[in-house]
């Protein structure tokens, strides 16, 4: 190195702080965004968990996305559990704040909370617990707040719609092994294995711009209804064929302008990454494919997200955890940033 050099880089680094390490506008105004009222960080490992390190809320006065959890898993076919996600995905740290893709710290450009879990009035019955979800989102969409969710399983995702697609239905990327549109199940049509057909069917949910990724496994047999409705279904094979870009620019051509609802099982990515879920199938996303999927839909009018079946108590790593945390703040940069 050329001694100027050292010398010009010891004057302008040597005394400088960590929230002020440069230059650039952009890091300088990250870094303030992230600092707490002391002039430092918070400690990750210190206080209460919420999701993302976001604020804890007791209700929804001025908010403009709220966080919540829905530990509800009475819909599941195989391996019980997702009851436990929230809980899990909450005691995950350093999730952001800062988006380094993006360029910004999505917490710092809206008004958004972790404002508690869903109160259900039963934890035996679960169309009862269907009606609860259903109707605390009813009143986030009236009062004009966004929901990002973390399940529970699957099942929780078709009262979300019906709430989200009441006026208007709505398109979906749906990220998972599985295309959950699947008929009566053991004597019941509510379980984690149908919510978009129930919500195609109840007309909240455009199934014309319906993107499904990442599906394969022995159920297969059972997604003729995607493909009679009109959903889009890229099957992992296409996936390999297609690559990530490919898939990226499908779906944003699928869904459009038009509101948005985001939902991802963990089991769409493989075991490997995501082994804390109740049916894993082998072979799916990893994890570089799932995040840059999402970052993808940077712009979109995106109303509300998921991300569920994350089981922790089948992963003693946390590896699923960590990755549901991540996929709900790539989630919430998308609608931090997105026109809605």
């Amino acid at each position: 190195m050329e001694p100027t050099k050292l010398e010009d880089l010891r004057s302008r680094f040597s005394d400088r702080e960590v929230f002020k390490d440069g230059d650039d506008p952009v890091l300088i105004e990250a870094g303030r965004q992230v600092q707490s009222p002391d002039g430092k960080r918070t400690k990750p490992y210190s206080g209460i968990p919420t999701f993302l390190g976001l604020p804890s809320a007791p209700d929804l006065t001025d908010l403009d996305i709220a966080v919540i959890g829905v530990p509800m898993d009475l819909g599941v076919t195989n391996r019980p559990g997702a009851r436990f996600g929230p809980r899990a995905v909450r005691t995950i740290e350093r999730i952001g704040p800062y988006h380094p893709t993006f360029r910004m710290v999505p917490m710092g450009t809206v008004r958004a909370a972790d404002v508690g879990d869903v109160p259900f009035r039963s934890r035996y019955s679960l169309e009862q617990s269907l009606e609860d979800i259903e109707s605390y989102y009813s009143e986030l969409v009236a009062r004009g707040v966004r929901p990002l969710s973390v399940g529970g399983d699957h099942s929780i995702t078709y009262p979300i719609l019906k709430a989200l697609g009441k006026k208007t239905p709505v398109g979906l990327v749906h990220i998972d092994a599985h295309c959950d549109t699947m008929g009566s199940f053991d004597g019941s049509k509510f379980h984690h294995g149908g919510p978009f057909r129930l919500a195609v069917l109840d007309g909240v949910l455009d199934p014309e711009r319906t993107i499904q990724i990442g599906i394969r496994g022995s159920s297969n047999m059972f997604w003729e209804f995607s493909h009679a409705s009109g959903m889009t279904v890229i099957y992992m094979e296409d996936f390999l064929r297609m690559g990530v870009d490919a898939v990226a620019a499908k779906a944003r051509a699928v869904v459009g302008d038009a509101p948005l609802y985001i939902s991802v099982d963990v089991d769409g990515f493989d075991p490997v990454y995501a082994p804390g879920t109740g049916t894993p199938e082998v072979g799916g996303l990893n994890a570089r494919e799932g995040l840059a999927l999402l970052r993808a839909l940077r712009g979109k009018n995106v109303i509300g997200a998921d991300v569920v079946e994350v089981a922790p108590q089948y992963d003693p790593t946390t590896n699923t955890s960590q990755l549901a945390a991540q996929l709900l703040f790539e989630e919430f940069a998308l609608m931090a940033t997105g026109p809605a």
